[in-house]
């Protein structure tokens, strides 16, 4: 029986999960403008349409996985109206500027976020 490499990116000695967690947390700070320059401002017109095509669902809760700064979520708050939305993601400081974001919006009885992993999720 083949026994299965375990591959740890960039040499160090942590798994991909704890990688892709310390790599989000460092670029938290500049992440949405990165986001914003780096996709030529497609980033804003590709989340309104994606929700668009909730509009006739009319959802009255909402997950949102790998919410990083709660972009998503903000949005889908605005145009859909939904009456919760959780946020999800495995980095910390990428929802702690979410959660400003989400204070400066007034949308705190709206938006949660929590530290989650994706491959995880403890709903149903």
């Amino acid at each position: 029986m083949e026994e299965k490499a375990t591959v740890t990116p960039y040499g160090s000695g942590e798994g991909k999960k704890a990688e892709v967690e310390r790599m989000f947390d460092k670029i938290a700070p500049k992440y949405d403008l990165l986001n914003r320059v780096l996709s030529l401002g497609i980033d804003v017109r590709w989340r309104k349409r994606a929700l668009g095509y909730l509009k006739s669902a009319q959802p009255k809760e909402m997950l949102d996985v790998a919410t990083g700064t709660a972009d998503v979520a903000i949005m889908a708050a605005k145009m859909l109206a939904p009456e919760k939305i959780i946020g999800i993601d495995i980095a910390n400081q990428m929802l702690d500027f979410g959660r400003v974001k989400i204070g400066n919006e007034q949308l705190e009885n709206v938006i949660t976020l929590e530290t989650g992993d994706s491959e995880r999720l403890r709903f149903a």
